[in-house]
Formats: structure tokens, C-alpha cells, sequence
């Protein structure tokens, strides 16, 4: 079983950074694709970006391609959600989740394709 704990959710102003950070623990990563969804009151979850454990590769969403980056660190089995540039429509729970692979293909932008995932965790941003 793949746990998952996000944290580094808060209350930030527009145009400002957040940081979250994704640890799982379980299973090794070797063959998994790690993503975030973040869903806003009232509104379906969506995607946010994911990133291949193995190879480093990543995909964003439209919406915050250029302001958000993926990256991970091996040692500590953590992916991280660097967030800049933060606007009102960002604001949402933010949840990370884990996929396991075993054909060669693309990241995955469905939630429904992903397996595992964490409690979310709530980001909020002021006008």
C-alpha cells in the first residue's frame, strides 16, 4: 500500500509562492507517475502537473504552465509543487497522487487513472 501526506498548504496574497511537498512511503517509486489535482468548492478535480519518478519528465496543465514546477527528490521519496505567481483561481485543495506503470507511455491527466492519494491539502489566495 502507497501512502501519501502532502503539506505546505496555506494562505498566501496574489502574485505570491507557495511551496508543497508530497511523502510517500509504501512502495518504491521506480514505476510510478506522481501528479496534483487540485479541486476548488463546487468544482470538479482537475489536473495540475505530473512527473515521471524515473525519468524526471513532467506535464502541466494550461492554467498553470510557466508558474508551476514539478520535482522530486530520490533521497526522501518526496515531489515537490513549486507554486509562483499565485492568483485567486488557484485557490483550491491540492492533492498529490501516485499511478504505477507497466507499459511505456505518457503521463496521465485523468484522476480516475490514478490509484493512490493523499488527504489534500488546502491552499488560499487573496486579493
Amino acid at each position: 500500500q502507497v501512502q501519501l501526506v502532502e503539506s505546505g498548504g496555506g494562505l498566501v496574497q496574489a502574485g505570491g509562492s507557495l511551496r508543497l511537498s508530497c511523502a510517500v512511503s509504501g512502495r518504491t517509486l521506480n514505476n510510478a507517475d506522481l501528479g496534483w489535482f487540485r479541486q476548488a468548492p463546487g468544482k470538479e478535480r482537475e489536473f495540475v502537473g505530473a512527473i515521471s519518478w524515473s525519468s524526471g519528465s513532467t506535464d502541466y496543465a494550461d492554467s498553470v504552465k510557466g508558474r508551476f514546477t514539478i520535482s522530486r527528490d530520490n533521497a526522501k521519496n518526496t515531489m515537490y509543487l513549486q507554486m509562483n505567481s499565485l492568483q485567486p483561481q488557484d485557490a483550491a485543495v491540492y492533492f498529490c497522487t501516485c499511478r504505477y506503470r507497466f507499459i511505456v507511455g505518457s503521463l496521465r491527466r485523468k484522476a480516475q487513472e490514478y490509484t493512490y492519494w493523499g488527504q489534500g491539502t488546502q491552499v488560499t489566495v487573496s486579493s
